[in-house]
């Protein structure tokens, strides 16, 4: 599988990432199973959140770590999202988020850390301050953003440059072949023109998250199939249904499905870049792979995204 350097990050970060938001130590066994079956595909970076399953991600990941299996895995883990009183970015919660979730995962660091979330009025100045904190610690390798504007982003990676320090070295929006009308969950940014623009000047790597535009390509939807609500208001228009219909055109000339031709529009870019998967079973985790294998050229992938 196609490897990502990050910026401070000891091993290479794998292309597919394997998300974990439904993983759980009550079903512990299928965890394994899924991890073990990443792993054969080429994986080596799993994806998860100090908010995911109320800590039981974390906790499912760090049973697994315990047995004798963190060096197989680079584990990257996120802290900052809003709660009930409001935003988190502060010094101390994150702080107190990225132990809780060193604790849970049964390891003293991460390789990589992001912030799930951005707080506008809190300065990149002293965001950068205290993840830098945490890198000299060594809790953590690197660190990126979730859900960052590129404004935002530039700002940081500019002073960090300036005054000495480590920048952000990685961003994750929602980045896929469907195009996100607006924001599954509130707070959430997908990848615009100008995002995309900005990655291939800067070559910052951009993990995807929702890679897959929430199974929008699985083929299991239609035109007139109007019973998700959630895949209609964020996914439906005229121009994702063109994209869905010339993604399959070219599956069928590739010899793949409709849906590894949509993930692997996500890996052909022209930065770096890697897609958070969610298979939960052998099939889906073979498919995942048979996308990640896939190239695509620079004029199918304009053809595909309806630039050509």
């Amino acid at each position: 599988m196609k490897q990502i350097t990050v910026n401070h990050v000891e091993k290479p970060i794998s292309s597919l990432i394997m998300g974990s938001d439904y993983f759980t130590p009550d079903n512990q066994e299928t965890v394994n199973g899924v991890i073990e079956s990443f792993l054969h595909i080429g994986g080596n970076t799993i994806d998860t959140a100090f908010i995911y399953a109320g800590g039981k991600s974390e906790e499912a990941i760090g049973n697994w770590l315990d047995q004798g299996n963190r060096e197989k895995l680079n584990v990257w883990t996120k802290g900052g999202h809003p709660n009930q009183n409001g935003h988190t970015i502060n010094k101390r919660e994150i702080y107190e988020q990225l132990q809780t979730s060193l604790e849970r995962l049964k390891t003293d660091h991460v390789e990589l850390y992001a912030l799930h979330r951005d707080d506008l009025s809190v300065r990149v100045e002293d965001i950068l301050e205290w993840l830098n904190e945490h890198v000299q610690a060594k809790r953590i390798q690197a660190f990126g953003a979730s859900n960052w504007s590129v404004e935002r982003l530039e700002e940081a990676n500019e002073y960090a440059a300036k005054h000495g320090m480590e920048g952000f070295s990685f961003s994750s929006p929602n980045l896929s072949l469907a195009k996100a009308k607006e924001p599954y969950w509130p707070g959430c940014v997908s990848a615009d023109q100008k995002m995309i623009n900005w990655h291939e000047r800067t070559q910052l790597p951009l993990f995807s998250w929702s890679s897959q535009a929430r199974g929008f390509f699985t083929g299991r939807f239609t035109r007139d199939q109007l019973d998700n609500e959630d895949l209609v208001r964020v996914f439906y228009n005229d121009d994702n249904w063109a994209r869905y219909d010339r993604a399959e055109e070219l599956a069928a000339k590739k010899g793949y499905t409709l849906i590894e031709v949509a993930l692997a529009y996500v890996l052909n870019q022209s930065f770096p870049s890697a897609a958070i998967i969610g298979p939960q079973n052998e099939k889906e985790m073979k498919s995942c792979g048979e996308g990640a294998k896939i190239t695509l050229t620079e004029d199918e992938v304009k053809w595909i995204n309806l630039n050509a």
